[in-house]
């Protein structure tokens, strides 16, 4: 891990962050769908090149869906979990290395956690209180 993140560096590219965390919640959604029609539309009337075109259209699919979290993780985000939204801004704390969290739905960064803890630990951010970078 190269860089840190001070609160509101995180609290700045959040708005690009969510754009990419939710293109990236779309991609996996179209992943899902374009599944379930290629299992439901197999019958004995399916030729081999419709199942073909179709299986190639899911590989397209599944491309772009990790292309999708590639691109949110090289904003400096870990993704801890898509269904559950959560992400996570590598930071420090006085000499600790942290995660600074966000879940699905916040606006901005007001909660963190050690390393070890996960979402379960989160703990309010008090800036007077701590050294957050």
């Amino acid at each position: 891990m190269n860089s840190y993140f001070s609160v509101s560096d995180a609290n700045e590219i959040l708005p690009l962050v969510i754009k990419k965390f939710n293109y990236a919640k779309k991609a996996k959604a179209e992943v899902m769908k374009m599944e379930q029609q290629l299992t439901s539309e197999i019958t004995p009337t399916t030729s081999l090149e419709e199942y073909t075109i179709n299986k190639k259209k899911l590989n397209s699919s599944i491309t772009k869906f990790y292309q999708s979290i590639e691109d949110l993780e090289n904003t400096g985000v870990s993704l801890k979990g898509l269904d559950e939204g959560l992400l996570d801004f590598p930071a420090k704390r006085f000499d600790e290395e942290i995660w600074l969290c966000w879940k699905e739905g916040e606006t901005e960064i007001k909660f963190w956690h050690e390393k070890d803890t996960g979402f379960m630990g989160r703990k309010p951010i008090s800036v007077s209180n701590e050294s957050l970078v």
